[in-house]
């Protein structure tokens, strides 16, 4: 079985909801899902809750005829903070907390226990009764990711890898569960429209 984990495409700023909706650009990212995964026989989709990963699936869904299921515990740990900072803003803006998140670590006020099991109970019922030979597709947030790659490479850091808006990361479980990282952040089919190739 297959578990591909696609962070949400790029969403506008907001001062006020941490949930905010796809930017314009972030639209473009999406509309590419369905042709960078066309070689795979998706046969679920399940998304965050929140509104930029469930516009990011929305396109691959709808190709495929899917339903897009929705899991509130694949939140990213922001989801209660005040408003959403892109992480290209935060670097000039918000210079230690970005600090801290590129130094792997999750910002301060975030129960990383809680936020690790939530996670990870998550991504478990999205996998769970699919047949050894079919693809899950979740659409999730760059902590999210980063949890499911630490659980299984048991990396030091919580936010050991950067995640790319719309990127592709694979994983695969063998028959008996055993899982293995296939690809991290794959980027080729949104490499023109990610911010900073622009």
């Amino acid at each position: 079985m297959q578990l591909i984990l696609v962070r949400h495409a790029l969403p506008l700023r907001s001062e006020e909801s941490a949930d905010p909706p796809l930017a314009e650009l972030g639209h473009q990212q999406a509309a590419r899902i369905p042709d960078a995964l066309a070689r795979f026989g998706v046969a679920r989709t399940v998304a965050s809750t929140q509104l930029r990963a469930l516009q990011t699936g929305t396109s691959l869904a709808a190709d495929r005829g899917l339903r897009l299921d929705s899991d509130e515990r694949l939140t990213e740990y922001d989801r209660d903070f005040g408003g959403y900072i892109p992480i290209e803003d935060a670097r000039t803006e918000f210079a230690d907390a970005f600090a801290r998140i590129k130094d792997g670590h999750l910002p301060e006020q975030v129960d990383e226990v809680a936020f690790r099991a939530r996670v990870l109970e998550g991504i478990a019922a999205a996998v769970d009764g699919v047949e050894h030979t079919d693809t899950v597709a979740v659409f999730a947030h760059g902590g999210v990711i980063n949890i499911v790659l630490q659980d299984i490479l048991t990396t030091p850091k919580v936010l050991g890898f950067p995640i790319d808006y719309c990127s592709i990361t694979r994983i695969l479980y063998s028959r008996n569960g055993k899982r293995s990282v296939a690809s991290i952040n794959e980027t080729q089919h949104v490499w023109d429209l990610l911010p900073r190739n622009r």
